[in-house]
């Protein structure tokens, strides 16, 4: 079992659960050492003295507040002291419906679980009501030395805490981003085509379906570099689409997505889609469209199916040499 990262009191009205708080997210990310380079040796960093160049230990090191003309400290205690609720209490101020939070406002997501069977019931009850009602518990609470603004909502017969930013975070996209579109006009055609286009891309959310290509792409350098082998580049950006071309690019985009594979739908409604017709005519398809299929997708899309099928060597194909591996997968067999 996983260790709590907090844990507390939820309080609503006079009701009172206590609970504990647990991460509900992992990072992708390749953690990498740092070497000085043309040796093995590792560089570390260290808490040092700027006057002396001592190394400093973590019990002698202490929060200190600039204040000009010196440095007011500060003990950790002391920010324990001055918590709100002494760091042990989410009190919830009141319920809105979910729909009014903008997306903008989360952060981060954890799941609350009861303190103890004695606890599952009250927090049953707080889940059942929260799923009811879709609306979600806004409270503030503190966690290493940091106060929070967080909505606990229920997400599939748990409860959840999501935190939020605070209103004076988030940015005015008019003050950060130039040459916004503002009034900026579009004709009715070319919104239509857009429009179409938009539609013809519709897919169904599914989230197994997308992976991490890049994160994929790292452990395929890393393995790749210790095999001595060669490493392709990835592709250059697409160039930027002309205004005098708009019309051009939405047709050829609409076109392109009405091809077999050109609408990237979920597994499961290809799945759906497929089990509508004969095993016969499915696989004559399959083995029909398998080229304009490929010819149709990304490299990061050939390499990912080039991972699934475990093909040998993808790391190091370029575009094409992706295609020609892929179609040399074996096919069902028109019966």
């Amino acid at each position: 079992m996983a260790r709590p990262v907090w844990s507390g009191t939820v309080t609503f009205g006079l009701v009172s659960l206590p609970v504990q708080m647990f991460t509900a997210t992992d990072s992708h990310t390749v953690r990498f050492h740092q070497l000085q380079r043309g040796t093995s040796d590792r560089v570390r960093n260290k808490r040092v003295n700027e006057r002396t160049g001592d190394e400093v230990g973590l019990d002698d090191i202490v929060k200190a507040y600039d204040a000009g003309d010196e440095y007011v400290l500060i003990e950790p205690d002391e920010l324990d002291d001055i918590a709100p609720g002494r760091s042990k209490t989410l009190e919830i101020t009141g319920f809105v419906d979910l729909e009014e939070i903008e997306p903008i406002f989360f952060d981060k997501t954890y799941y609350l679980g009861p303190k103890g069977k004695e606890y599952t019931k009250v927090y049953a009850l707080l889940e059942k009501a929260l799923a009811e009602a879709d609306r979600a518990g806004i409270a503030t609470f503190v966690m290493r030395n940091h106060q929070y603004l967080v909505a606990v909502k229920a997400e599939g017969g748990l409860l959840t805490l999501h935190t939020l930013h605070w209103a004076d975070e988030i940015r005015d996209p008019r003050e950060e981003i130039d040459d916004l579109p503002g009034k900026t006009k579009v004709t009715d055609r070319e919104l239509k085509m857009a429009r179409q286009l938009v539609d013809t891309l519709r897919i169904d959310w599914n989230p197994d379906d997308f992976h991490d290509t890049y994160q994929e792409q790292v452990a395929a350098l890393i393995d790749a570099k210790r095999k001595g082998e060669k490493v392709e580049k990835a592709e250059p950006p697409a160039e930027s689409t002309n205004v005098v071309d708009l019309m051009d690019a939405l047709k050829a985009s609409v076109d392109r997505a009405k091809k077999p594979g050109g609408s990237k739908k979920s597994a499961a409604s290809k799945k759906a889609a497929g089990s509508k017709k004969s095993g016969s005519s499915r696989s004559k398809k399959a083995a029909g469209t398998k080229k304009a299929d490929l010819d149709g997708l990304t490299k990061a899309e050939l390499h990912r199916r080039a991972a699934d099928a475990d093909i040998p060597g993808r790391s190091s194909m370029n575009r094409d040499e992706l295609i020609e591996a892929l179609r040399g997968v074996r096919q069902p067999k028109a019966s």
